[in-house]
């Protein structure tokens, strides 16, 4: 890549992380505050990245049109990922919940590139195995800390989800057109859920909207959007080893803004997590 593409690269993939980091925020502040209930947040949560996405589409295509063939698994995959990242936010801290997500991201990312024979280096695979061990320490139980086992379960299938919707970004020659129609076809999978699952006590605010409003249009919306556009330029296990970036971002801004505490647990386990990162990225260029 030359330098002005390198540049554009490098602040698309900033953002990116920051968007994802801030969705957990925007999530466990909107749930915990009691503005909105986790179905309802998805719900609208998808609907404004939807609307969003069409709009941009619109305007830079002058049309819109939709597959009735493609994008059926990433959208299922992208609404997997959102119910049970709400869900799981019901009983567990932003930070910690953020940590877990993309732990298991990471993890399904390794076994992607092992199918796919991308060369691991010695000290790609020493910051993996410090990474996963930051994880298990972290998951490891201990008196002085607590984690739903049940929550937990939900956010490690949000984790796959993703993963597996990172996956399929990869292979995406129109991030645009593929964002938008993952997000609309999402929908279709929110209602079936509501007619499957009858999902009661559900409720609105205006803060809460407008949270959802935030989460869907920008966070969300425009956050996939740049991560579907450098995603062909980046391994798998790349892929997946730079977005545990993310928890830490989102750790630091729960402890600030949510006022969550930074346990010695969650400490060592993120510097564990943070150290693996280094050593994988260091070991090879972002790119191949």
């Amino acid at each position: 890549m030359n330098q002005t593409l390198n540049i554009k690269f490098i602040l698309f993939l900033l953002l990116s992380l920051l968007f994802l980091a801030l969705n957990s925020i925007l999530c466990k502040f909107a749930l915990s505050s009691n503005f909105i209930d986790a179905y309802t947040f998805t719900m609208f949560r998808l609907f404004f990245g939807s609307i969003t996405l069409i709009l941009i589409f619109f305007y830079k295509r002058k049309k819109i049109y939709f597959s009735k063939k493609s994008n059926w698994l990433s959208s299922l995959m992208l609404f997997l990922y959102a119910i049970c990242f709400s869900y799981s936010f019901l009983n567990i801290d932003a930070g910690v919940g953020t940590l877990l997500l993309f732990a298991v991201v990471q993890l399904v990312m390794i076994i992607f590139s092992l199918f796919h024979k991308e060369k691991i280096n010695l000290q790609k695979i020493a910051g993996i195995v410090l990474a996963m061990f930051g994880l298990v320490y972290l998951l490891y139980p201990k008196e002085s800390f607590e984690l739903s086992l049940f929550h937990a379960f939900l956010m490690i299938i949000a984790g796959i989800s993703w993963a597996v919707y990172t996956v399929l970004g990869k292979k995406s020659s129109d991030s645009l057109y593929n964002t938008m129609d993952n997000f609309t076809k999402s929908l279709i999978f929110v209602g079936i859920f509501y007619i499957l699952f009858l999902p009661e006590n559900t409720f609105i605010t205006q803060k809460g909207l407008i949270l959802a409003f935030i989460s869907g249009s920008l966070t969300s919306a425009i956050g996939y959007l740049l991560w579907y556009e450098i995603l062909p330029k980046m391994q798998f296990i790349t892929a997946g080893i730079i977005q545990l970036f993310v928890p830490i971002i989102s750790i630091i801004i729960s402890i600030i803004f949510l006022n969550e505490s930074l346990t010695s647990t969650l400490f060592l386990s993120t510097m564990m997590i943070f150290m693996g990162i280094l050593l994988t990225i260091f070991s090879r260029k972002l790119n191949k």
